[in-house]
């Protein structure tokens, strides 16, 4: 039998930073990277039926589950930072109290978007560029997943209030779980049953079923830190909640709704290109997965480090994150470069397809290590009580260094110019942003020190 946890302790106060980043992203990036190899080989599978507009279909239905994931991981962010902020003061009820009116906001949310966005999808679509089979796959495809969300938001939201205690152990296993289901229905349900694309849907909603029991078991059988939400906590909690989630929420949009633009730039070159664009899609989290862990990884290290006043544990871990961030990039883009030709030929892509993903393989190292620079930034901005900046940043890339930089690449060089623009358009945003992440910390502690 298990001995008892003890969940209370503000683990990240002592040791070495450095080293709470490595095992935090570690394990995080363990369990998300699970579930991005697990959508990798979904659409491997799919390329598999020879059928490029199906693959196209998989690659618009993506687009809007992003869009209904970006949401959750806002959410997530305000329970992680405020949880794990509670625990760093020494104050473990009211720790459980937020995160169960976070969570319970969460479940809200997400069953009000699945009952918006489900009517919406021909309009959705349609304006993404989806056509003919295209459309069909994709419809059929989140008529099945997007009902799930629920499960998600449920499960993303108890990955970081195990984050938040500092259990990276489990907080892995919730993602771990989902991606481990997928791994084995996918060609079950693809194959095995013949039921094709929709096999697929069917995969992501059970996976999403094991994210949310594995979540619950852990925040909640084993840590008991989240507390059952009541009308008046909720009334209570929402104004705080919101003032993080509100701004992280708009910061997660900015990428999904940037991809939304980007798609129907590259939906002007015909389904080879949305088809390259939907195996991108899929490389981009396998690669560089572990960015993706980091921004989640030191929140709650910053959080808990503020709430006891340690600014120079913060600065450090901030520094350590970065250098951290640089690194991985530099490892990926070397394993992308290298497999460049085995990827293609993986996905049976030729042409068009074929020419874009190699092109990809080539450049996307120094734009992800700019990204990651900016998401490590956010992650501060969350955790800090600078959420705005984290909206203004990530919009900024967004708006000023993607849309219009993809819009003249694709005129002037076609869709290999359309990816550089998006490339060059990192660059400015992720300098800036870690800078203010800097000035923003000497601001917290001399409002704290009095200097």
């Amino acid at each position: 039998m298990n001995a008892p946890v003890k969940p209370s302790q503000a683990v990240f106060l002592t040791g070495s930073t450095l080293r709470h980043v490595a095992v935090m992203t570690a394990t995080g990036a363990v369990g998300l990277m699970a579930i991005f190899l697990v959508d990798l080989l979904s659409l491997l599978y799919v390329s598999w039926l020879g059928r490029p507009a199906a693959t196209a279909g998989v690659g618009f239905a993506t687009i809007v589950l992003f869009l209904m994931v970006s949401i959750n991981i806002g959410l997530m962010i305000a329970v992680s930072a405020l949880t794990s902020r509670a625990l760093g003061a020494g104050d473990r009820p009211g720790a459980r109290r937020i995160a169960g009116s976070a969570m319970g906001l969460m479940a809200l949310a997400a069953i009000a978007l699945s009952i918006v966005a489900l009517p919406a999808l021909p309009w959705l679509l349609r304006a993404l560029g989806a056509q003919g089979e295209a459309y069909d796959v994709a419809y059929s495809f989140l008529w099945i997943a997007l009902p799930s969300n629920l499960l998600m938001a449920l499960g993303i939201g108890y990955s970081g209030v195990l984050r938040a205690v500092g259990d990276a152990r489990r907080a892995m296993f919730v993602t771990l779980g989902g991606g481990l289901a997928t791994a084995a229905l996918d060609p079950l349900l693809i194959f095995g049953l013949g039921l094709g694309t929709d096999g697929a849907a069917w995969a992501t909603v059970l996976s999403r079923v094991i994210i949310a029991l594995v979540g619950f078991h852990g925040a909640v059988r084993v840590h008991d830190i989240v507390a059952r939400p009541s009308w008046r906590t909720l009334a209570a909690d929402t104004p705080r909640t919101f003032a993080i989630a509100g701004p992280a929420i708009m910061t997660n949009l900015s990428t999904p709704i940037a991809n939304a633009v980007f798609a129907g730039i590259m939906a002007r070159f015909g389904d080879a290109a949305i088809a390259a664009m939907a195996i991108m899609d899929r490389l981009v989290p396998v690669a560089f997965g572990v960015l993706f862990a980091l921004s989640g990884a030191v929140g709650p290290i910053l959080g808990q480090n503020w709430g006891a006043g340690r600014f120079d544990r913060m600065r450090r871990a901030l520094s350590d994150s970065v250098v951290f961030a640089i690194g991985c990039v530099c490892v990926a883009w070397l394993g992308l470069f290298l497999l460049r030709g085995p990827i293609v030929t993986m996905f049976g892509a030729s042409g068009l397809t074929a020419e874009l993903v190699m092109f990809f393989c080539l450049i996307s190292g120094p734009m992800w290590i700019f990204v990651g620079m900016l998401f490590v930034a956010n992650a501060a901005f969350n955790n800090l009580g600078m959420p705005i900046l984290s909206t203004l940043f990530s919009w900024g890339r967004a708006t000023l260094g993607t849309m219009p930089m993809a819009w003249l690449g694709a005129y002037y060089g076609g869709p290999k110019g359309a990816l550089v623009g998006v490339a060059l358009g990192a660059v400015v945003f992720g300098l800036v942003a870690l800078a203010f992440a800097y000035r923003g910390l000497r601001r917290l502690e001399s409002k704290a020190t009095g200097g």
